[in-house]
């Protein structure tokens, strides 16, 4: 079920596959992909993007992950050759799968970082940056990018992009929604300008020999399915965070699984000794929790479920006890 390209100078195959889960900041912790690798076995996972300087010098552990999270690619956001190479050494070492370089996040913290979205007119460092990564590593190296940033939003500027990185990695996850650099935050960055999945396509049609995946916007499978006519994988964000039940259908319709699909309420209680262990260790039920609670959305009680989880999950020493007096609720 996995896509696999011939990579130009060190023959590495991509773990790309036809569905998986986007790096989001603040959402995308060893948590949720925790949870949501119950809801799918199969769904590639991303971490949310950690910047080389937070790996090298920041005094947390900034790549720890469960093993039960595989397949698992680390989104690293930096524009130093040096710095990413050595981080996705450190990666590599630890087991992360893949290594995805971020050149799609527009905001100005990551701008001043120069690192994201910005790096799309700097197409010669990112190639560069590319190239130290795949001598560092073993494992596949990735880039997630956009259709374009400001006012450089034509097809031949998307296609000179991928003209100079395409010889060190080819396998690119496209937002298809150009990057604002200024005047936009990044909440509303997501909704303007328009999509454009055409523009996606069009890449795939003119560089067949490509790995090619789409993301932005996508919110069911029946859109999944249709994009996967024209490209050759699909990624989904805030969806697949905000309801997670989506998730439970991947491996059967996206896949082709025969496996039975996961009930929410098992798929809660599976979490048990995950959440038992995890509090052991200084974690906080809320902090577990939160990427659990849309997985009810529009069934009775769910709001009920909500409620109680943000009412009692963030008070000191409490546990399991609480998220079953949750599902209490949920008919």
């Amino acid at each position: 079920m996995l896509f696999f390209y011939v990579e130009a100078n060190l023959q590495k195959k991509s773990i790309l596959n036809r569905f998986s889960i986007a790096p989001m900041l603040d959402w995308t912790d060893k948590h949720c992909r925790y949870f949501h690798r119950i809801l799918t076995k199969q769904t590639l996972l991303y971490s949310e993007m950690v910047t080389t300087g937070a790996i090298l010098f920041g005094k947390g552990d900034y790549l720890a992950f469960n093993s039960q999270e595989h397949p698992l690619s680390l989104q690293l956001g930096g524009s130093d050759p040096n710095a990413l190479a050595k981080c996705a050494k450190l990666a590599e070492q630890r087991g992360y799968d893949e290594i995805n370089l971020n050149v799609g996040c527009p905001s100005d913290r990551v701008q001043n970082g120069m690192f994201g979205a910005c790096l799309m007119a700097k197409a010669d460092l990112v190639a560069n940056c590319i190239d130290a990564m795949q001598n560092a590593v073993s494992i596949p190296v990735t880039v997630k990018t956009r259709i374009g940033i400001d006012n450089q939003d034509s097809y031949e500027f998307l296609c000179e992009f991928i003209d100079k990185v395409m010889p060190y990695s080819e396998t690119f996850i496209v937002h298809a929604r150009k990057a604002w650099l200024s005047g936009l935050s990044p909440k509303e960055n997501r909704e303007v300008p328009p999509l454009d999945y055409e523009r996606v396509y069009q890449l795939k049609r003119d560089y067949p020999h490509l790995t090619i995946a789409i993301n932005g916007g996508i919110k069911t499978i029946d859109e999944i399915k249709q994009h996967l006519t024209f490209v050759d994988g699909v990624m989904v964000g805030r969806e697949a965070y905000q309801n997670p039940i989506l998730l439970t259908q991947i491996d059967q319709q996206i896949f082709g699984s025969d496996a039975p699909i996961p009930d929410p309420i098992a798929a809660i209680q599976e979490l048990y000794p995950y959440i038992e262990t995890q509090l052991t260790q200084g974690a906080q039920l809320n902090h577990i929790m939160r990427h659990t609670l849309g997985i009810f959305n529009g069934r009775e009680g769910a709001k009920q479920w909500r409620r109680y989880l943000s009412e009692n999950a963030h008070k000191k020493g409490v546990g399991i006890e609480v998220v079953e007096q949750a599902l209490t609720f949920i008919q």
